[in-house]
């Protein structure tokens, strides 16, 4: 019988963790100036990443509306392989210094 895939955790982040999430955050994105929180993934397996709205010199938002929506990564793990997906665009990303366990 094939192991399901169900969302997941990470149970212990690591600098190594929390790096190779922003590199596969950057990659998806093709952005250069992601930022996440330490915990990220810890309590929820869904890690949503908003674009910062355009600023003026005096730190005022140059538009009135942002347009573009978040983008949403779930985490996820099928035996003892973790994986991040890119809810957008389906792309998967098995990650390799992540340790994670089934949410819930």
């Amino acid at each position: 019988m094939a192991q399901q895939e169900v969302p997941a955790l990470i149970v212990q982040p690591t600098a190594e963790s929390r790096v190779e999430i922003l590199r596969i955050v950057h990659s998806a994105l093709n952005a250069s100036n992601v930022t996440i929180a330490a915990d990220a993934l810890t309590r929820e397996s869904v890690l949503v990443i908003e674009r910062k709205p355009a600023r003026d010199a005096r730190g005022r938002r140059l538009s009135g509306r942002d347009y573009e929506r978040p983008e949403r990564f779930q985490l996820v793990k099928r035996g003892s392989q973790c994986t991040l997906i890119h809810a957008r665009t389906g792309a998967r990303y098995d990650l390799k210094d992540v340790d994670c366990v089934a949410a819930g």
